[in-house]
């Protein structure tokens, strides 16, 4: 099973390769009416920090937030400098991952030790953005106490949120959105009238308002409640049935509904009744597809509904056709991607009606059996190809069913049997620690473990996992007691596979707790019952903490030549990411420490910009400090302040500063230490609060170009000083330019060709920002001495 191996997969930033939600979603149709409303809450929200849009479902609460938190970002980045950030939460369904949540949107890789809720308090305390938490109403008491938090803890935060009732949260300002109006007596009608006409147009090509066909629009808005999703759903029957006949069926289902009265229902039933129309113009076919696809969260592709929903007469090919009916019907939305593919969600009230009615048949749970299944088969695919050219795709493609990933664990964990639990969330390592959700992989296997505490092998493969997601947070404390567990069941089981992985996970504790003795024992119970060829990604991470190990007991050359042979390992996967980046690390430093700063360089930044694919914050943290002691080493001590700065914002977010060792810290401080002397206070701290601030893309970039300086420039002011954000051999290509040389004359000069000469120009010219060679002159100041 392969998720998400598709030709656009490679486009999406390398940096930025995980974080797909918090962004604002582009708008796919017009928006029409709501200025009073959206009025009303950007000046609400010029007042008061947090407003909670209220109101039933399918009003157009979400459409509301979106188009204010829109507005407010183009026009106010002084009140929201740090932007505006959504939490799409309709598809959460546990109320403890919330925090985490809404760390993924933010761009936290949660991998500290700390409580989520700590952690998003100290992320956002000075902060200041707009957070917008869609769909509130299932989760009201942990979006409350979130709220509250946030708004106590962190001033520069506020809240746009939507929820069918209020949170409740003291400052919380609410504002009911009301059905879009009926005006019979304005000449548009209204704008309830004006939506129908426009969604008309769309499914039926021609389609105007005129006084002929006024009066049926109007009953029909009317008696729609002016539901924005009602009229939606109405106006796709458009393409069956004219418009006259279509007013005629939908008031005679109302008078069904009313016993004849011409009661108005409630608005919340008038959606539901009219979801429940368009379910019953739906074909038997069709509604059996729209049950079974209730049990999706969130977005999901064509593959998994042929895998997930065939039953019965359905095969793979029915099921497309009834798709492509549910799609016309507008009861299926397609999602198409910036990566180019397609994916299909369903709103949360048409959701939640197809799951009443899959309880109903009696399949949810043979349908919730092949959910889990289908995303259980690709996560055994990505883990069994972790180590391979497929690894960025197929994670990318994993990270975008997160949301189903989520669904299927919590199915697994509480209907499965423990077993399958404990399977599950331990071959879900390899998923986690790309996606630097540490936090939350725990939390799965916590769930797991505590349903099956029998001494299996199961249960002793996620201990072992376990402790080594603790490990990578820092977490001593947590991972041992499971890694002395797991090596007590091996023993008793006398199973060498549990127990190179209990001896492989103490070993790495013990070197990074600078206990060596320790290191060499369970060294030697590794070797000693390993069978080689049985699992790469241990295999690969033993020769990784071998080599650490050998680092960090003074053996610079055997620890070079461990990491060099396992990235010769690595060398028929050359797409490999993730275990490639950290062999990088390693050789770097142990390149550092032996005194081969040029050859150290190049491995560093090789690991920053391997690290950065899969936007990894531990081991472009590592990176960043590795290039910052080179910096330090050859006294360019404004170059390492900055990287320092960028480097400490990744160690909040990944845990422990350089994992808590001992001897790397030692490493980091005299760096410090000898930067601030050599810069004063005052320099220091602009330079490191420039690079905690310049954003992961950027930092990265400028690692990876050897820039020294990080001036105002930089964040779009104007500085004289902006040259120096060049590299050394842009800074001597600007300096003859300035002299008046031509392209030619510097290509000669510098014995380089003319078209690098040119694309240094065009570099340069991009770098400051200028569109003419005369400027350049004036940003150069005179030539540093060499380091």
């Amino acid at each position: 099973m392969t998720f998400g191996v598709q030709s656009g997969a490679d486009q999406v930033p390398p940096s930025r390769a995980w974080a797909r939600s918090g962004e604002l979603p582009a708008e796919v149709t017009s928006f029409v009416g709501r200025a009073d409303e959206l009025a009303a809450v950007e000046r609400l929200l010029t007042r008061a920090r947090m407003v909670t849009l209220t109101g039933p479902g399918g009003v157009g609460k979400t459409r509301i937030a979106l188009r204010t938190a829109a507005a407010l970002r183009g026009r106010e980045q002084n009140r929201h400098r740090d932007g505006v950030v959504l939490v799409e939460l309709s598809a959460l369904k546990d109320a403890e991952l919330l925090p985490r949540a809404v760390c993924v949107a933010l761009g936290i890789t949660d991998q500290t030790v700390r409580p989520p809720l700590d952690l998003l308090t100290e992320h956002l305390a000075e902060r200041s953005l707009l957070l917008v938490l869609d769909t509130c109403e299932h989760l009201v008491d942990a979006c409350a106490m979130l709220a509250d938090l946030l708004l106590r803890d962190a001033p520069g935060v506020s809240i746009l949120a939507t929820s069918r009732q209020p949170l409740d949260v003291p400052g919380e300002h609410t504002l009911v959105i009301p059905p879009l109006p009926v005006l019979p007596e304005a000449a548009d009608g209204g704008a309830a009238v004006a939506l129908f006409a426009q969604r008309a147009a769309a499914v039926l090509p021609g389609f105007a308002l005129t006084e002929a066909n006024r009066a049926d629009v109007l009953a029909l808005c009317r008696r729609l409640d002016g539901i924005p999703l009602a009229i939606e759903l109405a106006t796709v029957r458009l393409r069956a049935i004219p418009l006259e006949r279509l007013a005629a069926r939908l008031e005679d289902r109302f008078r069904l509904l009313t016993g004849g009265r011409r009661t108005t229902l409630p608005r919340h039933q008038t959606l539901r009744t009219t979801i429940g129309w368009s379910h019953e113009l739906c074909t038997p076919e069709e509604r059996l597809l729209w049950a079974r696809l209730s049990v999706f969260a969130g977005s999901f592709d064509l593959a998994a509904v042929e895998q997930v929903c065939v039953g019965g007469e359905s095969g793979p090919d029915e099921v497309v056709e009834q798709l492509i009916g549910l799609v016309d019907k507008s009861v299926v939305l397609r999602v198409d991607e910036a990566s180019g593919s397609t994916r299909y969600r369903l709103l949360d009230t048409i959701r939640e009606y197809g799951g009443e009615w899959l309880a109903q048949t009696g399949e949810e749970p043979a349908v919730r059996a092949r959910h889990l299944e289908h995303y259980r088969a690709g996560v055994r695919d990505f883990r069994a190809r972790f180590l391979t050219d497929d690894q960025v795709p197929l994670f990318r493609g994993l990270l975008a069913e997160i949301e189903n990933l989520r669904a299927a664990l919590g199915h697994c964990v509480t209907e499965g049997t423990a077993e399958e639990a404990l399977v599950l969330t331990t071959e879900l390592w390899e998923f986690w620690v790309c996606s630097g959700l540490l936090a939350e992989g725990r939390y799965w296997l916590e769930r797991a473990l505590a349903r099956s505490p029998e001494p299996t092998a199961a249960r002793a493969l996620a201990l072992s996992w376990g402790a080594n997601l603790s490990l990578f947070r820092g977490d001593h404390d947590t991972a041992l007691p499971g890694l002395h567990e797991a090596l007590a069941i091996a023993e008793a089981l006398d199973d060498n596979r549990l127990r190179t992985h209990a001896h492989h996970f103490l070993a790495q504790s013990a070197g990074w707790r600078g206990d060596h003795d320790a290191v060499g024992r369970h060294i030697q119970g590794v070797f000693g019952c390993i069978e080689l060829g049985t699992d790469p990604t241990a295999e690969g991470l033993m020769m990784l903490h071998l080599g650490l190990s050998r680092l960090l007991s003074g053996e610079f050359q055997a620890a070079i030549a461990a990491f060099d042979h396992e990235l010769a390992v690595l060398a028929a996967a050359p797409g490999e990411r993730w275990l490639r980046g950290y062999l990088l690390v390693g050789r770097a430093l142990g390149l550092y420490h032996d005194g081969t700063s040029a050859d150290c360089a190049l491995a560093a930044q090789e690991a920053l910009s391997v690290k950065a694919e899969l936007g990894e914050p531990t081991g472009i943290a590592y990176a960043l400090e590795v290039l910052a002691w080179l910096a330090v080493r050859v006294r360019r001590h404004i170059r390492a302040a900055w990287l320092l700065g960028a480097a400490a914002v990744c160690w909040k977010r990944s845990g422990q500063p350089l994992s808590g060792v001992k001897e790397m810290r030692e490493v980091h401080e005299a760096a410090e230490r000898t930067v601030r002397e050599a810069l004063g206070e005052e320099q220091y701290a602009e330079q490191t609060r420039l690079g905690a601030g310049l954003g992961l893309d950027r930092v990265i970039e400028y690692a990876l170009a050897d820039a020294d300086l990080l001036l105002p420039a930089q964040r779009g002011e104007q500085s004289p000083n902006a040259a120096d954000t060049l590299t050394r051999r842009e800074r001597e290509v600007a300096e003859l330019v300035a002299k008046g040389l031509s392209n030619r004359e510097v290509a000669e000069l510098l014995v380089i060709s003319k078209r690098t000469a040119d694309a240094h120009v065009e570099h340069i010219l991009a770098k400051l920002g200028f569109s003419s060679r005369t400027e350049i002159a004036a940003v150069l100041t005179p030539p540093r001495p060499p380091a």
